[in-house]
């Protein structure tokens, strides 16, 4: 059952957007291997506006996320990508909707 997530908004520097897009497509295999984030996406809603929404089934899987290789490349490229540092929300889920059975994935 999923209970926690995270909302991250990101915004690029100007001329960083493309970077920013390979970045977060770059992260999907390490989150992957993560075995407590149930469901990760990053999206693009705008020229210049990212975000990442994660969901976990409980807040050790939220934590080992925050504390992990996604997070901390996140931080360290927040300088040289982002025009200001991410904004995390931490988000109580009240509601799911997964895939059952093989994981979905977009290709693009």
């Amino acid at each position: 059952m999923i209970t926690v997530g995270l909302w991250v908004r990101l915004e690029a520097k100007k001329g960083k957007e493309e970077e920013v897009a390979n970045f977060l497509s770059g992260a999907l295999p390490i989150v992957q291997s993560e075995t407590g984030t149930a469901a990760w996406f990053a999206i693009r809603m705008g020229p210049s506006t990212f975000g990442i929404f994660d969901v976990f089934s409980d807040e050790a899987g939220r934590k080992a996320h925050l504390a992990g290789q996604v997070a901390a490349a996140l931080m360290t490229k927040t300088p040289e990508l982002f025009a200001g540092p991410p904004v995390i929300e931490k988000a109580d889920v009240l509601a799911s909707k997964l895939p059952t059975g093989s994981a979905m994935r977009a290709t693009y």
